[in-house]
């Protein structure tokens, strides 16, 4: 017998009811599942739906991403690019996954130190309203100098995020590999790179200001001296996703790929 449990966000809206209606469809189908918020997260399930928005999704996969354990987002927030579900068709996604009809995908992870990432690692010197100065070495090897706003290194999950509204490429999640995007650039030559995964990343900062602010997944905020190494993690996250559900298809839907904003609407 799997152990379910819900994972909820209570700062966000609807979120108390809903997790309520999926516990109730769970328990109508003989499920025990034991509820968590998402600032208290525990071990020790074999499958974890997550309620919230993407932000609540990134952190409860960083969590569970160490035990190996799926988790199945269903969207209370605005896009909801890694939920598979809406709080309208709970009854049905209960019904699909307890019938098996879902995939479990591996996302590769990045990893700095002891601090992982599911969607991205952003570099940013402290100084507000200025640029600053970063070197960017591959396998200890330089590239280039930067004087820009700051770098993100994201994998392909999140190259829908914060590195695609910086200019950077969409990349399937299939590929093994990652981007990095500079923010704000002030030179015309510098664009985006796509490297294999398996390749250190390290960010070095000016020698004249060492107070430089690393986050992951922009939940996670700490500051670093001198350089900072980037790398693919040990760990992977686990998504369940819908079968049918594809990701081109959540392009089209979602971000509305290539439609004329006419007939968005």
């Amino acid at each position: 017998m799997k152990t379910f449990a819900i994972c909820y966000n209570h700062k966000i809206e609807h979120s108390i009811e809903v997790m309520s209606e999926l516990k109730l469809a769970l328990c109508k189908n003989g499920i025990r599942v034991d509820i968590l918020d998402i600032d208290d997260l525990k071990s020790g399930y074999d499958f974890v739906f997550v309620i919230g928005g993407d932000g609540t999704i990134l952190k409860a996969a960083r969590f569970y991403a160490k035990t190996s354990t799926p988790i199945f987002g269903i969207n209370l927030g605005r896009l909801g690019f890694l939920s598979q579900s809406s709080k309208e068709n709970i009854k049905l996604s209960v019904e699909r996954i307890l019938n098996g009809e879902y995939r479990i995908e591996n996302r590769i992870m990045l990893q700095s130190g002891e601090k992982i990432a599911l969607n991205d690692f952003v570099v940013k010197g402290t100084a507000t309203g200025r640029t600053s100065r970063f070197s960017l070495k591959i396998n200890g090897r330089l590239v280039c100098d930067y004087l820009a706003d700051g770098i993100i290194v994201t994998t392909p999950t999140g190259s829908t995020a914060y590195g695609l509204s910086a200019g950077g490429p969409v990349i399937s999640p299939a590929l093994n590999a990652f981007v990095i995007v500079p923010i704000c650039p002030h030179t015309l030559t510098a664009r985006p790179i796509v490297i294999p995964d398996d390749e250190i990343i390290t960010i070095c900062s000016d020698k004249d200001l060492t107070n430089y602010v690393a986050s992951t997944d922009g939940q996670e905020f700490y500051e670093f001296v001198n350089q900072i190494e980037i790398k693919k993690s040990e760990y992977c996250a686990k998504l369940a996703l819908l079968e049918g559900e594809e990701f081109y298809s959540v392009l089209r839907n979602k971000l509305h790929w290539g439609t004329s904003p006419a007939c968005i609407k």
